[in-house]
């Protein structure tokens, strides 16, 4: 018997696009033409390849369990509990660097719709917006407000409609003769150009953060119908229909705006302007603003909860998931608001969006590598976990899947390593002091 209040196929794919298309799309064109020239549109194919073949994985081990948390729970069942625990304390560090990414993201486009000049200090003026962000929507989620599904259908629509209006009236206005030279590669700030690789590697890693998101499609697996067989569906289709859209987008990005692509701070938004003028501006303009809201807000009541879990499960201190009068997890909360708005507030006066997007990138390989494993792994070590989908060509797809994923922590910088992955080993340290607690409890 159906039950009406779990998610079906159609609820769990929308899910998917909520989760993936948002402020990447929208904002990161430009920094990987401005890497390797129209050679973007080559390496955001290569990197839908590569986001299909980790999909693939996660449809497979997806499609094993039915019980919440996704990669955590692949980690644990195939390398045991420390791996899971690493995967599941990174699976909360990553949601903050990623709801840290959307308040800069949502800031940066704030300023793109802005007339020119009317900010004296861009760097100042994005850290105030980013505070607002962090400061209204904690204080919200502190009061118990929840987010609606109004407001998530708002999103959906604000999201997609200015793109799919964008690819159905810009293939009409491509010019060709922005596609010569074809590659381009970037230089550094010191002004030395890029090599050919390392600018592909860079490229490759930028624009990979415009497809992350899909993982989160398993983590709900309880409140879903029949998680066995809609999740491997609703993830390859999800992927999929995303690889085919942003490959589109970005080549009609090119194809109107040719080199000035990598210097527009709101290139779509540039494009459309540029084909049916002011309507086209605000028109994406809005759009924009409305998807990466709606993800903040998402974001900013499903993270602190990614923390609690966490904490429930004796994962780290139980008192992080304690509630208060509105029945809230309060600490977790205020901890995810405080690390958010440190780390919002470095990419809006240091860094930038791009400088985010892409430690969050390298952060979330931490989920990605190890489910890719996993494949062969639970296939060897447990052949009674059956699944509706299981990856074709062997053992080929996981493995590469898990040494492009390497190879693109390869060309990430030492400044993106550092930050991505340094919950890694704070991970190491809360573990061993909850076994030690743990220990001591039960003497």
């Amino acid at each position: 018997m159906t039950n009406k209040n779990k998610m079906g196929l159609l609820s769990i794919i929308l899910l998917g696009f909520n989760s993936i298309i948002g402020s990447g799309i929208f904002l990161l064109p430009n920094k990987v033409m401005a890497q390797v020239g129209p050679f973007a549109l080559v390496v955001t194919i290569f990197d839908a390849i590569l986001v299909i073949s980790i999909a693939m994985c996660f449809a497979e081990v997806g499609g094993k369990f039915k019980k919440n948390g996704g990669p955590y729970v692949y980690a644990k069942e195939a390398f045991g509990e420390f791996v899971g625990f690493e995967v599941g304390f990174m699976k909360w560090a990553i949601s903050i660097i990623a709801w840290a990414t959307m308040t800069v993201g949502f800031a940066e486009a704030l300023m793109a719709f802005l007339p020119k000049g009317i900010v004296s200090d861009v760097h100042i003026a994005k850290a105030v917006i980013v505070t607002i962000i962090v400061v209204l929507l904690t204080a919200m989620n502190l009061s118990g407000i929840k987010a609606s599904k109004i407001i998530n259908n708002i999103v959906t629509t604000g999201k997609l409609l200015p793109l799919i209006i964008f690819i159905a009236v810009g293939l009409f206005f491509i010019n060709g003769s922005n596609f010569n030279p074809f590659f381009i590669p970037g230089t550094l700030k010191n002004g030395t150009v890029m090599s050919s690789g390392a600018a592909i590697g860079a490229a490759a890693l930028t624009i990979f953060y415009a497809f992350t998101g899909f993982e989160s499609i398993a983590t709900a697996a309880e409140d879903m119908q029949n998680p066995e067989k809609d999740v491997p569906k609703a993830i390859l289709l999800v992927i999929l229909f995303c690889s085919i859209f942003y490959v589109a987008i970005i080549g009609i990005a090119i194809g109107i705006l040719g080199k000035d692509l990598a210097t527009e701070v709101a290139p779509i938004q540039t494009a459309f302007e540029r084909t049916i003028g002011n309507v086209g501006k605000y028109l994406v303009g809005a759009g924009t603003l409305i998807s990466i809201g709606g993800i903040n807000i998402a974001a900013s009541i499903g993270t602190p909860r990614s923390g609690s879990a966490l904490a429930n499960d004796g994962l780290i201190p139980r008192c992080i998931a304690n509630k208060n009068s509105k029945d809230v997890p309060y600490l977790a909360i205020i901890i995810t608001g405080i690390i958010t708005l440190a780390l919002g507030l470095y990419g809006s006066l240091v860094g930038s969006f791009a400088i985010l997007a892409a430690i969050s990138v390298v952060s979330r390989f931490v989920q990605y590598v190890p489910t890719c494993l996993s494949v062969m792994i639970l296939r060897k070590k447990r052949p009674d976990l059956q699944s509706s989908f299981k990856i074709p060509f062997g053992w080929g797809i996981p493995i590469f899947a898990s040494i492009v994923s390497c190879w693109l922590l390869y060309n990430a910088s030492k400044q993106q390593l550092i930050i991505g992955l340094g919950g890694l080993i704070i991970g190491i340290i809360v573990y061993f002091l909850m076994k030690v607690f743990a220990n001591k409890e039960q003497a």
